[in-house]
């Protein structure tokens, strides 16, 4: 009995009809394999991935081995979006056992939980020197019918070697100007300089590194951080990564010049890279910056937003290419046949110029990803505009990628802050409301009456899945970029009570934390990563709403925690600085201060509004605004700040030591 039907993920639901008998990850499933006295399959991934997929219909989908699986294991399917946890543990069994790891992720579990063979994803006959599904399922139900000892060594030396796996994260101290000056020097050497980014193929848009090189420039001025930042966005948005007609952008791209995306789109890409492009706004002015931070939150709000409010997870990779085959892209590239139908042969030949279209294609079967390579000369804007549309037009005919419409509060929490600053920066009032609403959905759905969060919702119904460490983070991430955009103090509020809930479940000495919360359902091993990978680290995500919240209260516990975490970026930001982007920016922030800003007057009040404006587009790294009247009680920062000759003014603080007020915004730009 296939038992996933009652699922609230929606790769678990991709699997409900399989002939496989999955169960969802829980006691039930392992106390049958205990009185079935047979291994655990467990098989991880996600909605959007594109060889889940693969393997689903090769062999979940297959009656045959369904049939063997069935017979001799209990599979239990996990959706690591969800079990982010259950992933961690497992992925990292798997590449410590095979030096290498990805999804879907396959392993064979003892009935205690504990791994003992691993793997990704295996074809249904051997291929490429790999061995097909049915023979590894055989040779695993042959070594625990026949070898039951020496399994039961294996995995009690794997879960051994897992538990006492100590993490060093830097000792006593925080990063200074030499950790962040050799972390900077270490991402120069692996720059590319010709294509952007970093390192080779597959290249993955560098979003917290852009950050911290954009943070790097504002605080010492180094031209060098802000060309890496400027010349890496310019050259992915002109890429087949970002989407050239609907915005957003892909995974990740499979080769080293950004032209062929891996075409699924995810929310925590799009949220990052909406708030780096606006960023790079804020330090340089570029047009292209803007344009793409607009037609980011844009695709955010149409594609992804929910209609509880939330933000959905994922678009899907593949899609029916109109033969009923689902093929990965055929949403997104053209021919230039396919030109000429939409467009005409003069506008055709244009648009294939424009978007870098070939006969021969930059993709499969002679399809090519629209792009932006350089123009020779000067294009007609209006001509391109018409072109863009029609073709976007043509292209919501063709059937769409699947959404996942589960709202992770992670993600949503980034979402927020994207959509928040982005709507403050281009005076896009509707964008900082979406913002809100997904805020009022996470207080409502996933946050209970003492503000434990609740990892994922869907159709606004919680999941019953815990949050972890990077909920926490991110959702308090969104909600102080939401209290200085909006001036509202409750957002601060809610963000100190998922913040003392870190501080309370999530520590452990010295300041490291952990993923999960102390009294969280115990696996084989705390889950501990402070690394950042496609998102934030809960670690340094951590490190970066404490940090904001003790410059916005003044409280020494939280600003101790968030230099207690940061010790891990002083051993890891001169060694591996594209693994702890996020970790180096939030540095750059506390060596920074960072600034407390502080707006006092009347709301009406044109000085007021400029002044607020001003502090917004404040360059400054991890700049905390509070704005209100004076002395109100929504900001501790608007205490004792009092207006200046009865007009609006602007106090510049650090540790609650300001300089003297300010009323010309010209004058508050020259010190942010």
């Amino acid at each position: 009995m296939n038992r996933l039907a009652g699922t609230t993920s929606p790769y678990l639901l991709q699997h409900a009809d399989n002939p496989v008998d999955w169960w969802p990850w829980g006691p039930e499933a392992f106390e049958e394999a205990k009185r079935r006295d047979v291994p655990v399959l467990l098989s991880v991934g996600y909605s959007a991935c594109h060889w889940c997929h693969v393997m689903a219909h090769e062999s979940f989908e297959d009656d045959a081995i369904a049939g063997l699986v069935n017979e001799h294991f209990v599979a239990v399917k996990v959706d690591r979006e969800e079990r982010p946890d259950v992933d961690a543990v497992y992925m990292e069994a798997v590449q410590a056992a095979t030096g290498q790891g990805g999804w879907p992720m396959t392993v064979f579990l003892t009935p205690d939980a504990a791994p003992f063979y691993f793997g990704t994803y295996f074809p249904p006959e051997p291929r490429h020197g790999m061995p097909s599904f049915p023979e590894v399922l055989e040779g695993v139900k042959d070594a625990w019918a026949d070898r039951r000892d020496e399994v039961g060594e294996v995995a009690e030396r794997i879960v051994k070697d897992l538990a006492g796996r100590s993490l060093a994260y830097g000792g006593e101290g925080v990063p200074g100007e030499e950790e962040l000056a050799q972390a900077l020097l270490g991402l120069t050497r692996e720059y590319d300089a010709t294509r952007g980014g970093f390192g080779g193929a597959p290249k993955f848009p560098p979003s917290m590194t852009l950050e911290f090189l954009l943070r790097h420039h504002a605080r010492t001025g180094a031209e060098g951080a802000l060309q890496m930042a400027a010349d890496t966005c310019e050259a992915m948005a002109r890429g087949g990564i970002y989407d050239q007609l609907g915005g957003g952008f892909a995974r990740y791209a499979v080769d080293r010049a950004w032209v062929v995306p891996h075409f699924e789109k995810m929310l925590y890409d799009n949220a990052l890279l909406c708030r780096a492009y606006a960023h790079l706004w804020k330090a340089t002015g570029s047009d292209l910056a803007r344009r793409v931070a607009l037609e980011t939150a844009d695709f955010m709000v149409r594609e992804l937003r929910t209609p509880e409010g939330g933000f959905a997870s994922a678009l899907d990779a593949d899609s029916d290419d109109g033969t009923g085959r689902h093929v990965e892209g055929a949403y997104y590239v053209w021919t230039p046949a396919q030109l000429t139908e939409v467009l005409g042969a003069e506008d055709a030949a244009l648009a294939a110029a424009h978007y870098g279209v070939t006969e021969a294609g930059t993709f499969e079967h002679g399809s090519s990803v629209l792009q932006l390579p350089q123009q020779a000369g000067p294009v007609d804007a209006d001509r391109i505009a018409s072109i863009a549309a029609r073709l976007l037009a043509a292209r919501e005919e063709r059937e769409r990628p699947g959404r996942d419409d589960k709202v992770v509060a992670a993600w949503n929490g980034l979402a927020i802050a994207a959509l928040a600053e982005t709507g403050a920066l281009f005076d896009r009032p509707d964008l900082v409301e979406r913002a809100t609403e997904a805020a009022d959905l996470l207080v409502r759905v996933h946050m209970d009456e003492s503000a434990r969060l609740t990892r994922t919702s869907k159709d606004g119904r919680a999941g019953t899945n815990a949050g972890v460490l990077e909920d926490y983070a991110d959702v308090a991430e969104g909600f102080l970029a939401l209290a200085a955009v909006t001036g509202e103090g409750a957002w601060l509020e809610f963000a100190g009570f998922l913040l003392d809930i870190v501080l309370d479940r999530f520590t452990a000495e010295g300041g490291a934390l952990y993923d999960t919360a102390h009294d969280a359902e115990a696996l084989i091993r705390r889950p501990q990563d402070p690394t950042d990978n496609a998102t934030p680290s809960g670690w340094t995500a951590a490190a970066g709403a404490l940090l904001s919240y003790a410059a916005h209260t003044g409280s020494d516990a939280h600003r101790a925690a968030a230099e207690g975490a940061l010790g891990v970026v002083k051993a890891l930001g001169p060694r591996a600085p594209r693994f702890i982007g996020w970790g180096l920016a939030v540095s750059e922030a506390l060596l920074d201060g960072p600034r407390e800003i502080a707006v006092v007057g009347a709301p009406g009040d044109e000085v007021f509004q400029e002044l607020r404006r001003t502090a917004l587009r404040a360059t400054a790294p991890g700049a905390v605004l509070a704005s209100g009247a004076p002395d109100s009680e929504e900001f501790p920062l608007l205490g004792d700040r009092p207006l200046v000759s009865g007009g609006a003014a602007a106090y510049v603080c650090r540790h609650f030591t300001c300089d003297a007020p300010v009323t010309d915004p010209e004058e508050l730009r020259r010190k942010l």
